[in-house]
């Protein structure tokens, strides 16, 4: 069964910095395209980043763009996402997706900013 589980959410204040991890089981992550996506409430899901499953192949949505970074740890079957700079309207639950030729969410972790 498969599985993706994020954690590293929370509460920061404005500006600071939090690192998100998704890690698989019962999955190969390496084998996946991987995505963060958040969802803010009353608002629809949005593509935050994305990385391809050879690792090299990186984008983000245009609110993100030189304050978060997706990484990804094969090793350890995780995928990371660095998150910078962090401002009021980041404030969502971040959400994890593997997609190859099916789609796997995880439960989705609550990021909090607030001063």
């Amino acid at each position: 069964q498969v599985h993706l589980v994020e954690s590293g959410g929370g509460l920061v204040q404005p500006g600071g910095s939090l690192r998100l991890s998704c890690a698989g089981s019962g999955i190969t992550l390496s084998s996946y395209a991987m995505s963060w996506y958040r969802q803010a409430p009353g608002k629809e899901r949005e593509l935050v980043a994305h990385i391809g499953s050879g690792g090299g192949n990186t984008n983000y949505g245009d609110s993100v763009k030189g304050r978060f970074t997706i990484s990804r740890d094969n090793a350890k079957n995780t995928v990371f996402l660095q998150m910078n700079s962090l401002k009021l309207e980041d404030t969502a639950v971040y959400f994890c997706n593997a997609a190859r030729w099916v789609a796997y969410w995880g439960q989705g972790t609550q990021v909090t900013v607030s001063s």
